[in-house]
């Protein structure tokens, strides 16, 4: 009697280990599905690569400019592109415009442009003895804005209220931008003659300062290969767009969700903190810059085939969204010091999340 209750003591407890290891294989298996129903990247990542592919048709190199740009429209951020004559600035922009099957126009700023240039005006019909208002070209999707700088101060404040709130007001009447609404705008920073210096507020509007540097060797030997392949032909038809305007809404919608953890958020606070409180700097980064530093380390995380955010993700961002937000002090700029030092010693200091 005594082996048999034993038997069955033994028996007992083998059930509750098999239930409790069948428990234990549930709650893995419940973590795991939790983990395979995360974000779909995948077609947001052939899209890019599509991109990628088309521009690469006719641009060598340029790679992180490419990124930036790309990452803007997943942000839906304005950009400002800036480097010398003959780097591609203005070709780069036209050609992702054209991989993408939505509105496009292309505004040359000179000294004589007028704001009605540029949002339209009202004109008086005779016929029914009322004002009609014609449309200006910022009516369109992506906005391509050539050197910006070359515009006087009251055409650039004609850009302030559609770039902050995607909309113009017109003699009382609000106008609405259709989505997406993109503005690219290039400026030499070499020539200051005929320049109108851009004002912190419009600065301020743009996500990104992408700055386009010579290709290297190698690049430049590429393109006199290619360039003398095409006999100097340019073809922009043999770039075929990949994404429709409700593709792109629909992944910008998919990049707000990418996760980021507490710390992440804190560290970003941190980082555009220091920038107010820094020896250095005269003019530190708005909360605008917070927002946008956040936005965009989700959009590179996206296109990086991850739904969440690291710090490698922010540091790489906030570089491109500091530098034309920040100010140094005068005795700084005597000193040839650079806000893109100031900027690596803020990320240098700043302990990195674990």
């Amino acid at each position: 009697m005594e082996e048999q209750q034993d038997n069955n003591q033994e028996l007992s407890q083998d059930n509750n280990n098999q239930t409790e290891s069948n428990q234990d294989q549930i709650t893995v298996e419940t973590k795991d599905s939790n983990f395979e129903s995360r974000l779909d990247l995948g077609p947001l990542q052939e899209a890019v690569a599509a991109i990628k592919s088309e521009v690469g048709k006719l641009i060598v190199g340029q790679n992180e400019m490419i990124e930036f740009l790309i990452i803007s429209i997943l942000t839906n951020g304005h950009s400002l592109i800036e480097g010398v004559p003959g780097v591609a600035k203005t070709i780069t922009a036209k050609l992702l415009a054209k991989t993408m099957d939505i509105g496009f126009s292309r505004i040359q700023f000179t000294p004589d442009l007028m704001p009605s240039d540029i949002l339209g005006t009202s004109i008086f019909n005779i016929k029914t003895n009322e004002f009609e208002y014609k449309k200006g070209p910022i009516f369109s999707n992506l906005i391509l804005i050539d050197e910006i700088n070359r515009a006087p101060a009251k055409t650039q404040a004609a850009l302030f209220e559609v770039m902050a709130e995607r909309q113009i007001t017109m003699d009382g009447t609000k106008y609405e931008m259709q989505p997406p609404f993109l503005v690219f705008a290039t400026q030499n920073p070499i020539e200051q003659e005929g320049t109108y210096r851009l004002p912190e507020a419009q600065l301020d509007r743009f996500l990104f300062k992408i700055d386009v540097d010579y290709p290297n060797l190698e690049d430049e030997i590429q393109i006199l290969i290619e360039n003398h392949e095409r006999q100097d032909q340019f073809d922009f038809n043999s770039v075929k767009p990949v994404l429709s305007a409700q593709q792109i809404t629909h992944y910008q919608e998919l990049v707000k969700q990418v996760i980021v953890e507490s710390h992440l958020l804190n560290y970003i606070a941190a980082i555009v903190h220091n920038t107010r409180t820094n020896a250095n700097l005269f003019l530190g980064a708005s909360p605008r810059a917070s927002i946008a530093i956040l936005n965009a380390s989700k959009a590179n995380a996206a296109i990086n085939g991850r739904d969440f955010v690291t710090p490698d993700d922010i540091k790489r961002c906030a570089r491109a969204i500091l530098k034309h937000r920040l100010v140094l002090t005068p005795e700084r700029e005597m000193e040839a010091f650079t806000v893109d030092k100031v900027i690596d010693q803020i990320l240098e200091t700043i302990e990195i999340p674990r």
